[in-house]
């Protein structure tokens, strides 16, 4: 049993055009490029635009999103030849079970995972502390939090006598009302523990709803869940458009001057952190908010016409939200000074800026929490979309139980596969801090786009002859960029990301050779 066996092209490609026993093909152009920018654009552009300008570009953080785009793009022109030629279920999992073997293809499936299923839980739990940010803190902290976190909060007179036996505690209040950390709780003195009010989580009950309520769609039909994720999209860009319209009339051209942050300039020594190096630095950072459009691929199989649609979809919705990016970047650099974001904002940066220096469009701050609700919700929608599309196409394989694969009698979803996924999912919402995931989402999606930059080449070498709908342009130089670039910004993750991932990787291993492998319809001589 070799580890490099093969999945058949002409086979999978005959899988793919089985519309009766498969997946319903309802997605048009339109569809698709809505499901990416869906994807896209979440927090990350409310949140990660403010912290590339004020840790490393300035206002040259446009240029960064420039870089970061490019980065993106040599991954999504890969992306876009095979979901062309490839018209199927299962993005990159697919992908590599045709270039490059089964156990690679295993291993890229299993690392998806973390990109579709840890960030759906990760971004259900944003969700949740933003809707309570919106509702103004009212559902209590039991019902938000997860049992491993703990509130140490205290107001009124206890404030006065925390802060006058240890001052330094003065810089943790904010209106009034003194929030500890568990680290400054645990080392107060026993007298004054009394004075503080803790409060300890139970579930995250918001998150594991929106994760039900969003599963049902799934289960309810792809064009419904499409429709849905369309209308949010429209919301969210309509609001994102109405910041950089509004927000023109308020750029202050002097916070624009110098473009890019000087050498010299304090606490920006490092050689990430001023001038075209600053922009390197900014890219680095605003990568991870153009993360999603790969999610595209895994509906191939439900478009209507994918040799045509699914290109237009991957680099659509990766040109449609780049242009916002910057447009965005350069208003809100504009407005107010990326200096301002180091201690001002911070996550409510956007909030902030229109606070402080929009006082005519103050209710725009509600509509941007607004819409960041409604960017979590269409990501939360796609990738749940993603990742069953990939259980879906690994149990045709073999690879994982049958239930998996198995479609709804009436609605041609793999329901079964939505309904593990949101046991699995909604648990971890439910029962662990969202900062246990850390940047293993990032992990699973870099090291997805390095195996499909890998194997567009591979099969330009192996098959020439296949017809490719969508070419890739200049290969092999596209490809290997892909995977320098996607290379480099994996090894920048934090150790602790790594090692992690390495575990995971381990546990995947364990559970192809205990399971799969066996399994796997290649051994057992039929053709998956």
């Amino acid at each position: 049993m070799s580890l490099t066996r093969k999945k058949s092209l002409s086979v999978l490609l005959a899988q793919a055009s089985d519309s009766e026993k498969g997946l319903k093909r309802t997605l048009g152009a339109g569809n698709l490029i809505a499901l990416g920018i869906g994807a896209i654009i979440g927090a990350g552009l409310f949140v990660r635009t403010a912290a590339a300008s004020a840790e490393a570009a300035g206002p040259a953080v446009t240029i960064s999103f420039i870089v970061a785009a490019i980065g993106c793009a040599f991954a999504g022109l890969c992306y876009a030849e095979f979901a062309s030629m490839i018209p199927i279920a299962g993005s990159a999992y697919a992908y590599s079970y045709v270039t490059m073997g089964e156990l690679v293809a295993w291993i890229i499936g299993w690392a998806l995972i973390m990109e579709y299923a840890l960030g759906a839980a990760t971004v259900s739990i944003a969700w949740s502390e933003y809707l309570n940010n919106l509702l103004g803190g009212r559902i209590p902290y039991e019902w938000c939090h997860s049992p491993f976190e703990s509130l140490y909060k205290a107001s009124g007179d206890a404030v006065n006598q925390l802060v006058s036996a240890v001052p330094e505690l003065s810089k943790s209040v904010k209106d009034g009302i003194l929030v500890l950390s568990d680290k400054q709780f645990e080392s107060l003195p026993a007298n004054l523990t009394s004075l503080v009010t803790v409060s300890h989580g139970m579930v995250n009950a918001p998150a594991l709803i929106i994760l039900l309520l969003l599963t049902l769609l799934l289960i309810r039909g792809t064009q419904e869940s499409a429709i849905v994720n369309m209308i949010i999209v429209i919301i969210k860009v309509s609001i994102v458009l109405l910041f950089i319209v509004l927000g023109w009339q308020y750029i202050n051209p002097a916070n624009h001057e110098p473009y890019m942050i000087p050498a010299g300039t304090p606490g920006h020594e490092g050689v990430f952190k001023h001038g075209w190096g600053g922009v390197l630095g900014g890219a680095a950072i605003v990568f991870f908010a153009f993360i999603g459009f790969d999610a595209v691929s895994t509906a191939a199989q439900e478009a209507k016409n994918p040799k045509r649609d699914m290109p237009i979809g991957i680099l659509g919705s990766l040109v449609v939200c780049t242009i916002l990016y910057i447009l965005f970047g350069h208003v809100l650099t504009g407005v107010a000074n990326y200096t301002e974001f180091k201690t001002a904002g911070k996550e409510a940066s956007v909030a902030y800026a229109i606070s402080t220096y929009m006082l005519k469009y103050k209710w725009l701050a509600t509509a941007v929490t607004f819409a960041i609700l409604a960017g979590f919700s269409s990501v939360i929608l796609v990738m749940l979309m993603g990742q069953s599309r990939i259980f879906y196409t690994m149990s045709n394989d073999g690879l994982i139980p049958k239930a998996f694969g198995e479609l709804h009698p009436k609605y041609q979803t793999p329901y079964k596969a939505n309904w593990i996924l949101f046991v699995f999912v909604g648990l971890f919402a439910a029962f662990v801090p969202g900062s246990v995931a850390g940047d293993l989402t990032s992990f699973g999606t870099l090291f997805a786009f390095v195996l499909v930059s890998a194997g567009v080449w591979i099969l330009r070498v192996k098959s020439p002859e296949i017809p490719r709908p969508f070419k890739t342009p200049l290969v092999p130089l596209v490809p290997i960029l892909g995977m320098v670039v996607c290379t480099g910004m994996i090894v920048a993750l934090d150790e602790q990301t790594l090692t992690v991932a390495l575990v995971w990787m381990l546990i995947g291993l364990l559970v192809y050779f205990g399971y799969s492998r066996k399994a796997s319809k290649l051994n057992a001589g039929e053709e998956a």
